[in-house]
């Protein structure tokens, strides 16, 4: 009898959303679907449904760190991706760590405010998002609120959205993803810059509030790297995925956004 292949191993360090739409439990999800194992270390707990945030708890970084020591010392990591951190002292923590444990591939979603409007990383933050953890990832996910607060201007012209994808190239990521989603237009265009250029990704816009896209596609582009995909093959492959989880999503509570199906 002949064992099964043991599928890659991926691993989100992000938080917990207890209404199961985004953060670590849409991680899990996309990893998943894509036939990877998926590891975590939670590194806030929020209370939210599908109406918003209600509580935000950040995880002592003695137990962040404990959770990224345990799943590294056991399992051979093909790739990282991050989402939700919070603090300043948890990006520090998590940058230090990922420096010391050379992951293949990292994905950096830049989580800054949730889809309800609340905060969900720090102000002083920013400065170790920017100076610790982006010059270590292999892909970097911002939408246009972060990639706004990351270059600290507005984004509203093709002209500006692409010359912000060439500065978020120089904060030191390996690749940018910047997603159009919030951005006006019957099409959705994710752009993606990197040091061989730039290539445009079009979708039609659905007519629904997705919740956990977001983290969704960041975790099936770390996936699909971990799967041996390129950057821009993952990045494709991914964008399509998150648009057909969201045309079949649905409505789990009482709140109008759509859970992805997975």
């Amino acid at each position: 009898m002949t064992d099964t292949p043991t599928p890659p191993n991926v691993l989100t360090i992000a938080g917990a959303d207890s209404g199961g739409g985004a953060g670590i439990q849409a991680d899990l999800k996309t990893f998943h679907a894509h036939g990877v194992h998926g590891l975590s270390a939670i590194a806030a707990v929020t209370s939210q449904n599908t109406r918003g945030v209600t509580a935000v708890h950040a995880v002592p970084l003695t137990h962040i760190r404990s959770q990224i020591a345990a799943v590294f010392d056991d399992f051979p990591i093909a790739a990282v991706k991050t989402g939700m951190l919070g603090n300043a002292a948890t990006v520090r923590l998590v940058a230090r760590e990922l420096r010391k444990r050379k992951p293949a591939w990292l994905v950096v979603d830049p989580v800054m405010i949730a889809t309800s409007g609340a905060r969900l990383l720090d102000e002083d933050a920013m400065d170790a998002l920017i100076n610790e953890l982006i010059p270590l990832a292999d892909v970097l996910t911002p939408n246009l609120p972060e990639a706004e607060a990351l270059l600290g201007h507005p984004l509203r012209t093709s002209r500006q959205l692409h010359d912000a994808g060439q500065a978020l190239l120089e904060l030191g990521a390996g690749g940018v993803l910047l997603k159009g989603g919030h951005a006006r237009g019957n099409e959705v265009v994710d752009r993606y810059f990197d040091e061989s250029g730039s290539m445009e990704l079009r979708h039609p816009r659905l007519p629904r509030e997705g919740h956990g896209t977001g983290c969704t596609l960041a975790s099936a582009i770390a996936a699909g790297l971990a799967r041996g995909q390129r950057p821009r093959s993952a990045v494709r492959r991914a964008t399509a995925y998150v648009q057909r989880a969201l045309k079949h999503g649905y409505r789990p509570g009482g709140g109008s956004v759509h859970v992805l199906r997975h």
